[in-house]
């Protein structure tokens, strides 16, 4: 799809000043400026509010693999590319969940129960437009989550409905280092080979 508007990837030399200290630390944290980084420092404000969030979610009481569901399970709703070789890529050197990457990955049931309990709360939350249903809700509880997890549950699938819409919009491309961890949907394998930087 082609837009009049073309996002070109700006560094911290050719952003707007107010972006330039985000992208500086974005570098930092993984060596080059990621695309989506590059992208959104278009609007400074945009960019602020992005990676604020972002870190915002990683501070609630939701244990790591549970912050990787959430996030993988929006991606997957909202079919963002970065987002799922970011994430993949992210889980490469925690090999004890690979399975639960790779069912994600997949669109299928986890086996841990719990961590279904999860992907299916956020899938309900995603596509009914934060009614799950009340079995689900019950679920949730049952699965041994709080109030308080429920509402952080929330803000991460915020965070990252955020996230995934801003690489899209802004066609950010796969990064060298996360090509290795390209996606797309199963239906979409034959369509997409050969393809592995897609957005």
């Amino acid at each position: 799809m082609s837009t009049p508007f073309t996002f070109a990837p700006l560094t911290a030399t050719t952003a707007p000043s107010a972006a330039a200290a985000f992208i500086t630390g974005s570098e930092q944290r993984f060596g080059f400026v990621p695309s989506p980084v590059a992208r959104v420092a278009h609007s400074p404000i945009a960019l602020r509010q992005l990676l604020g969030a972002l870190g915002a979610f990683d501070q609630t009481s939701l244990a790591p693999i549970e912050r990787e569901v959430v996030a993988m399970t929006v991606a997957w709703e909202n079919e963002c590319h970065y987002c799922m070789a970011l994430h993949t890529a992210l889980m490469a050197g925690a090999p004890e969940h690979a399975d639960t990457v790779a069912a994600l990955r997949a669109g299928t049931p986890l086996s841990d129960a719990r961590l279904e309990t999860l992907r299916v709360f956020v899938h309900e939350v995603v596509r009914e437009r934060g009614r799950p249903s009340l079995d689900t809700w019950h679920a949730l509880a049952r699965a041994g989550f709080t109030e308080t997890q429920a509402l952080e549950i929330v803000l991460g699938v915020g965070v990252y409905l955020m996230s995934t819409l801003f690489n899209i919009v802004t066609q950010a491309e796969l990064d060298p280092p996360f090509v290795p961890f390209a996606w797309s949907r199963p239906e979409q394998l034959a369509a997409h080979a050969g393809s592995a930087a897609s957005w």
